[in-house]
C-alpha cells in the first residue's frame, strides 16, 4: 500500500510540475506573439509613414504647376523669322508661387529652347505682370506675361517650323508648349 501511495504522490508531484511547465509555455506563447505583433505594426506604421512622404513629395511637386492662360504669339520684324514669344502664365489651382524674376541667380525659373537642329538652355526672357502686383513672383490669382527672346539668344525660326519651350520651375512640374510656325509670317502671328 506505501509503494502505491508513493507512485500516486509522484504521479500528483509531475502533474503539478506539468501544470507549472505548461503555464511557462503558455507565457512564453504569448510574449513571443506579443513581439510579434510589435514588429508587424512597427513594419506597418515605418511603411505607411514612407507612403506619406511620398505623397506628400508629390503634392509639392505638382503645387507649382504653372499653366498657359492665352495663346502664344510670336512676333517678326523681317516677316522672314521670328524674333520675340510671348504668352501669359497663370498658377494651376491650388498651386505655390513660382519665382519668374529672370536676373534671380538661384531658386528661378528656367527656359529652354528645343526644336529639330538645336537646344538652347537658359533663355533670355522678360516678365511683365498683367494683374496682380508688380512684382515677378507668380502667386495665385496673378497673370504674368512671359516674353521670350529668340533672337537675342541666337535662336532661328522661321516658317513651318516647329519648336518646344520648357518652362521649368525650382519646384514643382515643368511646362512644355510646343507649336508650329505659319507658312506665312506676318509681323503678329498666333502659333498653333
Amino acid at each position: 500500500m506505501r509503494a502505491l501511495r508513493r507512485l500516486l504522490g509522484r504521479i500528483q508531484e509531475e502533474r503539478g510540475i506539468t501544470g507549472l511547465e505548461t503555464a511557462i509555455i503558455l507565457i512564453a506563447f504569448v510574449v513571443v506573439a506579443a513581439v510579434f505583433a510589435f514588429v508587424v505594426l512597427s513594419t506597418g506604421l515605418f511603411s505607411s509613414e514612407r507612403g506619406k512622404e511620398a505623397v506628400y513629395a508629390g503634392l509639392a511637386k505638382t503645387r507649382g504647376t504653372m499653366e498657359l492662360s492665352s495663346g502664344v504669339i510670336a512676333n517678326s520684324a523681317n516677316t522672314s523669322t521670328i524674333s520675340t514669344v510671348e504668352f501669359d502664365m497663370t498658377l494651376a489651382a491650388g498651386g505655390d508661387s513660382v519665382n519668374l524674376d529672370p536676373t534671380a541667380t538661384t531658386n528661378r525659373t528656367v527656359i529652354s529652347y528645343i526644336d529639330s537642329s538645336q537646344v538652347k538652355n537658359d533663355m533670355t526672357y522678360t516678365v511683365t505682370p498683367i494683374t496682380g502686383n508688380a512684382n515677378t513672383l507668380l502667386e495665385p490669382g496673378e497673370l504674368l506675361r512671359i516674353t521670350v527672346d529668340l533672337a537675342g539668344n541666337g535662336v532661328t525660326v522661321g516658317t513651318n517650323a516647329t519648336f518646344s519651350l520648357e518652362l521649368k520651375p525650382p519646384t514643382g512640374s515643368y511646362l512644355v508648349i510646343q507649336r508650329t510656325t505659319p507658312p506665312a509670317l506676318e509681323t503678329v502671328n498666333e502659333l498653333n
